[in-house]
């Protein structure tokens, strides 16, 4: 068994993440060592709530400096998509990727609830992201996870969260080569942007 020491993957130092969750202790620490720069909470009982997590996620991604990376996890997630499909998009743009943990936490919970209260256009999400789930081979829960990841346009990810050394170091892999091609992508829309200027 590996320790979270050998297990937990740094960030390139370009990269500001960006938290949306309920819970004090969030998942992902395990598998990344790196502290978020900004905490979004999760609430969204209420239309009034809804609007002012938007508001926050806004204000967390313009105030972060460089590229950023959100991290959510549970019903996080839905509301981080909705955020991301209706946002404007000079906002948007600043996000290079995203990582959604356990969207469906419990085989119980109603997707079709969530997607409700977060209804928005069925597009992919305008940023390269990945669905991290459990080990779980209910084939019900897994299905209805790969529909959320194919609907946003994410990859996925399963057992994430298991204590089996293979399965963490693979999806360390899987993380490093995902963190790696969101820096390159945002140095080749650097790249383009300085050409257009210099075109001009």
């Amino acid at each position: 068994m590996e320790c979270a020491m050998t297990t937990a993957l740094a960030l390139p130092a370009n990269l500001s993440l960006v938290e949306i969750s309920a819970a004090a202790s969030a998942p992902w620490r395990g598998l990344l060592a790196a502290s978020a720069e900004a905490h979004v909470p999760y609430r969204a009982g209420t239309l009034s709530e809804r609007n002012l997590l938007g508001a926050r996620l806004d204000a967390a991604v313009t105030r972060a400096e460089g590229a950023v990376l959100l991290v959510a996890e549970g019903a996080s997630c839905f509301a981080t998509a909705w955020w991301a499909r209706l946002s404007p998009a000079p906002y948007v743009s600043r996000v290079a990727g995203a990582l959604f943990f356990d969207p469906i936490e419990e085989e119980g919970e109603t997707v079709e609830s969530l997607l409700d209260t977060f209804a928005s256009p069925r597009t992919r999400l305008p940023f390269p992201s990945i669905v991290l789930g459990r080990d779980d081979r209910r084939s019900a829960l897994a299905a209805r996870v790969q529909a959320l990841a194919d609907g946003w346009g994410s990859g996925m990810i399963a057992g994430a969260r298991s204590d089996a050394a293979r399965p963490l170091r693979r999806t360390r892999g899987i993380l490093a080569r995902f963190t790696a091609g969101v820096v390159a992508r945002e140095v080749r829309t650097g790249r383009a942007l300085i050409g257009r200027l210099r075109a001009v």
